[in-house]
């Protein structure tokens, strides 16, 4: 598949999310503020270690996440994208959320975590990043 289908797809999921919060609500316990950003993170698993990516997830990574006050917005696996981990973190600035990646990177719980996980090789192939800000007309600040 192109990039540009991976491009694609991860901005139906992005359209999709934002009217699901929309209809449902988001409630996080941030003050409506234009300081905060959302993180759109995009992990290609390695072949065939997609359920090790999500298990990471739900029994370490999530929790050490609200440790280091990073706030979970959603986690996905794409339909139309293989070997795809997709999920968005919010935070209350992008100089938070530099400090909160260097103390969850740092963190010991998290480094046992990472090194379980890969004790039959490494689980993720490829991360990437985005930094959002919404705009004065999303549904979602």
């Amino acid at each position: 598949m192109s990039t540009e289908f991976n491009i694609l797809s991860i901005n139906k999921y992005m359209t999709a999310l934002i009217y699901v919060m929309a209809i449902f609500g988001f409630s996080n316990g941030f003050a409506q503020n234009d300081e905060r950003i959302f993180e759109l993170r995009t992990y290609t698993a390695q072949e065939g270690r997609l359920a090790d990516v999500a298990n990471r997830f739900q029994n370490y990574t999530n929790p050490i996440f609200a440790k280091h006050n990073m706030v979970s917005v959603g986690y996905w696996i794409p339909t139309d994208t293989p070997n795809t981990f997709v999920y968005i973190l919010a935070h209350t600035s992008r100089e938070i959320a530099a400090k909160n990646w260097k103390e969850f990177s740092a963190d010991p719980e998290w480094q046992a975590a990472k090194a379980q996980s890969e004790l039959n090789g490494p689980i993720v192939a490829k991360v990437v990043s985005i930094f959002m800000k919404p705009t004065n007309f999303s549904p979602i600040k």
